[in-house]
């Protein structure tokens, strides 16, 4: 297993993660129709290109998530549906660089739980997402006491 940071994201590479994160969002977003995911995701590749750092896993030779992030910030963290649970995530979520916040829809509580069992704890609460969506967003930061 590896983790690497992609300096310049290839196209090749971008479709391979927006293979990952539709895979992901379909998985862990119930709360989500096909439209909203598709409409969604015309905006991932504009989001890759926005955060500081994007990291990607990899094993076996295959890109199995990614995370990124801006200062001490989660901003993306998605993990092939068919590998989840098999510590990918937490691996990222250690790797190297500190990492102290981060948000998550509420509605997806497979992912709230994770980041609890990862020493997160709620610290706000949004009715609505960064786009004005009634997808309610908790933001979370790393309880430093644990």
């Amino acid at each position: 297993m590896q983790i690497k940071e992609i300096i310049k994201l290839n196209q090749s590479t971008e479709q391979e993660l927006l293979t990952i994160w539709e895979s992901s969002v379909r998985a862990t977003h119930k709360f989500l129709n096909n439209d909203e995911i598709l409409q969604i995701r015309n905006y991932v590749p504009q989001a890759f290109k926005q955060v500081e750092h994007l990291l990607i896993i990899i094993d076996h030779e295959q890109i199995k998530g990614f995370m990124g992030i801006n200062d001490q910030k989660v901003e993306m963290l998605f993990i092939d549906a068919q590998t989840r649970s098999k510590g990918y995530g937490s691996k990222l979520l250690n790797y190297g660089i500190q990492i102290d916040e981060l948000a998550v829809n509420e509605q997806n509580p497979q992912a709230v739980g994770f980041y609890e069992h990862m020493g997160f704890k709620v610290v706000e609460r949004s009715a609505t997402d960064d786009q004005g969506n009634p997808y309610p967003i908790l933001r979370m930061k790393l309880d430093k006491e644990k």
